[in-house]
């Protein structure tokens, strides 16, 4: 997946969900590309705060460029979970997860912030998640994932390492607190050259 092709999928999803007025923030491999060390990735991990009722006018909004199934909509809307659409002149997938009702998602999405997915100046700004929510994301997945994955970690890793300073660590270190990801989160400051946050 080129990038190109993956902005261009981006702007396409996007444009659908500003001009209905749902909230989104984007997280995953791209996110962590931004704020940490780039590498390629085929997909696209989008949160999104959708409501029922907004559910028909998305899918209308999308049908065109995307491969989207407005049932499994429905169905992750309802329980809450995700779902994903395809956008058909890259072919790049897009996953949407349905903003969660708890805590810290509602905080971690209260946080994000406007970036941009390029290097050069002037670029189409998005809105992100943190770089500390999509550390503690990148967290959950690695664990849930059996703590194998070399790519999560090293997502996680980088974006410990550009960011460092810049980190909320008391922010990071209450959360993983909370979300058992204490001593995961350890392991990663060692690693990454610094102390757990205090």
């Amino acid at each position: 997946m080129s990038s190109a092709d993956l902005l261009d999928g981006a702007t396409s999803m996007v444009e659908a969900l500003e001009s209905l007025g749902i909230s989104y923030r984007i997280s995953g491999s791209v996110a962590s590309s931004a704020y940490g060390i780039a590498r390629a990735t085929l997909d696209l991990d989008i949160v999104a705060d959708l409501h029922p009722d907004q559910i028909r006018d998305l899918v209308t909004r999308l049908e065109d460029a995307f491969y989207i199934d407005e049932e499994r909509v429905r169905d992750a809307v309802s329980r809450r979970s995700s779902f994903s659409v395809i956008h058909l002149p890259t072919i790049l997938k897009i996953d949407i997860f349905i903003l969660k009702r708890n805590a810290y998602d509602a905080a971690a999405f209260q946080r994000g912030r406007e970036d941009t997915l390029e290097e050069r100046e002037g670029g189409r700004r998005f809105m992100l998640m943190s770089p500390e929510d999509v550390i503690l994301a990148k967290l959950r997945w690695y664990e849930m994932g059996g703590c194998v994955s070399e790519r999560q970690w090293h997502d996680i890793l980088g974006v410990l390492k550009v960011q460092g300073e810049s980190l909320d660590r008391t922010y990071l270190h209450r959360w993983a607190a909370e979300l058992g990801l204490a001593s995961l989160l350890q392991r990663a400051c060692e690693e990454a050259g610094f102390s757990q946050p205090a």
